[in-house]
């Protein structure tokens, strides 16, 4: 073999020997890609933790700054929440007020049963709550708690009513009103004038009347059983 042969053999065998220029510049990371990959996830989940803590906080304070912006809604809401309910007139007047018909209580005795039933139309109906009247005359009637007043609901036969939801949960009724003084949406305090005590035409013999009702949880309650002075 010639001398020229066996020199270009040898010059391949040592070049194959040597690394790779290429390898020896871009060596394999597997590594590398998680490595971005991780990076990106923190940075994503961090902006998102900031973001709800920017709104939360934002949100916090424009519910202070609206509660804040209302100092009679939050002082009614605060005493609603402390307050026994109270008789729906004023307490000189106690004397003088009597009911004419109990909320109808099947654990009540028979005396009060009997005076918890309406008669309308030939048909006894048990009462939802109590009338109460002071000598057949106007009386004035007031909120027996702290409130918003829900609804004004105008009905010559059963008598106007209006309807207070309180802090605590309940509702109360006070139907055969006339000459309301409040509507939909006012805050009321307790004791405040809602109106007059009036007749209606579903329980004529009752005369000048108010009829009151309280509701827990959506529910009939015997008011008698919560009112005092």
């Amino acid at each position: 073999m010639p001398t020229m042969q066996l020199e270009v053999m040898k010059m391949r065998e040592e070049q194959s020997k040597k690394p790779s220029q290429q390898k020896s510049k871009n060596p394999k990371k597997p590594w590398f890609w998680p490595l971005v990959y991780a990076g990106f996830s923190v940075a994503f989940v961090g902006m998102i933790w900031g973001y709800n803590v920017y709104v939360s906080d934002d949100s916090a304070e424009e519910s202070e700054w609206t509660d804040a912006s209302n100092p009679d809604k939050v002082a009614i809401e605060t005493n609603a929440k402390a307050e026994s309910m109270k008789y729906p007139f004023k307490e000189a007047m106690l004397d003088n007020v009597e009911i004419v018909q109990h909320y109808y209580d099947l654990e009540a005795d028979e005396a009060t049963r009997e005076k918890s039933l309406l008669v309308f139309d030939q048909t006894y109906v048990a009462s939802t709550g109590v009338s109460l009247t002071m000598n057949n005359e106007p009386f004035e009637v007031v909120a027996a708690l702290s409130g918003k007043v829900e609804a004004v609901n105008v009905d010559p036969f059963l008598g106007d009513e209006i309807v207070i939801s309180h802090a605590n949960g309940m509702q109360t009724k006070y139907r055969s009103v006339a000459g309301i003084l409040v509507k939909a949406g006012d805050e009321v305090e307790q004791g405040q004038a809602l109106g007059t005590a009036a007749e209606n035409e579903w329980n004529p013999t009752a005369g000048i009347h108010l009829q009151f009702e309280v509701l827990e949880n959506g529910v009939l309650v015997n008011p008698e059983s919560l009112l005092a002075f």
